[in-house]
This record gives C-alpha cells, structure tokens and sequence, in this order.
C-alpha cells in the first residue's frame, strides 16, 4: 500500500496508474468496518481502490468538535492495509487549501436544512472537499455510505451539476449489532452514553412503524434522554440528529 501526502505525488500516482478502473473511498479517519464495507465493495467493481484520510477543518463549524476529531492514524492504516487497499491519501490542509478557502461550493438549498440548519457552513466545507478530491483522484467510481444520506444527495447533486465523469455510488447504512450507526463518533461516547446510544435508532424504526409524526417521534426521543436537534421526513426516509451528551449521533430509517 503507498502513502501519498502531496498533490504532486498523487498526480504522479494518477499519471502513472495502470489499466482499469479506479473506485475512490474518501474518509475522515477513525476507520471502522462501514469504511471497510465500501472499500470492500469498491475492490470487487475496480482494478484499484484508493482512499483519503483528511479531517476537513472547513467542514467544522466549532472548533472544539475540530479539536476532539479522533484521528487514530497507525490505527487506521493498519486497517487499510489489512482491508488490501492499494493507495491512501493523506494530505494537509495547506495542500488542499493553498488559497485559505477563498475559493468553495455553495449549495443554496438542501444544504440548508436538517444538518445544515444549524451548522452554518458545514455543507459549503463538504462539498468544496469533495469536488476537490474527486478532481485530484479522477475515480471511476466514489462510493458514499447511506448514513449521512443528506450529505449523499448533495455530493450526487453535486457530481451531476458539475458534470463529473465519477460514479457516485451508494452504499447501505452499516449498523453494530445492536443497532446503532456505525460512526468514528461513536468512540467518544462514554460506556454509559454507548449503553443508550442505540435507542436512538430503535425509537427512530419504532416511530415509523407506529405512523408517528415527526413531532412525535422527536417528543418520544427527548422522553428518553436524547438531546434532539431535529427529526424530519425527506424523500421516503425519516432523518433525525441527536446530541448524547456531547456527541452528536445522525441515523436515518426508510
């Protein structure tokens, strides 16, 4: 497996690849098995696969999350590489920011609402990172996991806006065997927070099999302890975000 920290190096890398196509996993670190799940399935539609490991700052609107990000990196490679992975990119922030971030994506609709209604910024930071590693990598094919799956609609709107050549694939929600969402956040739970954790997704699926509103599924969630930031429906799926303590947990439900 090849580390690359640079631009430069990766151009060359690109330059260089062989025949065959390309599938691209970008993460943030703090690996767990739904990142393996995509590089996995990733391995099985191209000749290579390659993955980036960049905690975006531009993405942070509170610097004390930005600060607590868990960035485990021997952790993670040993990961990579035991998941077979050909190529990991990690660069730095001035690497992929030489401008300071003068230069972004705005999105002016969706990326407004449910996480981003209170965060301001955080999607603009997603999206500039994403078409910028998409440029740099030139995939084939970039696979997007269905957890976030607000952040999925706006990288596959993304994709078709600007008429990228990459595949945006879809991947399903990786779960831990109790039900929770599998998530590098979720390391920063306590034991007693991990113990309640996956009501969040129980009350969530409970709440679309009773045929509960919204406002009653986030008022069943606040009976239970959780800290909800919103519970909303979007495109057959129930959305929701909750704070445990200080750890903020997204899930979605079809």
């Amino acid at each position: 497996m090849k580390v690359v920290e640079s631009v430069a190096d990766l151009a060359a890398e690109r330059q260089a690849r062989g025949a065959g196509e390309t599938g691209f996993v970008p993460t943030m670190g703090a690996l767990h098995e739904a990142h393996v799940s995509l590089i996995r399935r990733s391995q099985a539609e191209n000749a290579r696969t390659w993955v980036s490991i960049f905690v975006n700052p531009a993405q942070f609107n509170d610097p004390g999350d930005l600060a607590s990000y868990p960035r485990p990196l021997e952790e993670d490679l040993e990961i990579l590489r035991a998941a077979g992975c050909d190529l990991v990119f990690m660069p730095r922030a001035r690497e992929i920011y030489p401008d300071g971030y003068r230069y972004r994506v705005i999105e002016n609709n969706l990326s407004l609402q449910f996480c981003g209604a209170g965060r301001p910024g955080h999607f603009d930071g997603v999206l500039t990172v994403v078409l910028k590693l998409l440029l740099l990598v030139r995939p084939d094919r970039a696979y997007f996991g269905e957890k976030d799956y607000q952040q999925l609609r706006l990288v596959e709107g993304l994709a078709e806006t600007f008429f990228l050549e990459t595949k945006i694939v879809r991947s399903p929600l990786v779960r831990e065997p109790d039900g929770l969402a599998m998530s590098s956040r979720n390391r920063l739970l306590s034991a007693a927070e991990r113990k309640r954790a996956p009501g969040f997704h129980r009350l969530l699926e409970r709440s679309v099999e009773k045929l509960q509103s919204t406002a009653e599924a986030a008022d069943e969630l606040k009976r239970e302890g959780f800290d909800v930031e919103y519970v909303a429906d979007y495109e057959g799926r129930r959305l929701a975000a909750v704070r445990l303590g200080k750890v903020r947990l997204i899930d979605n439900v079809e």
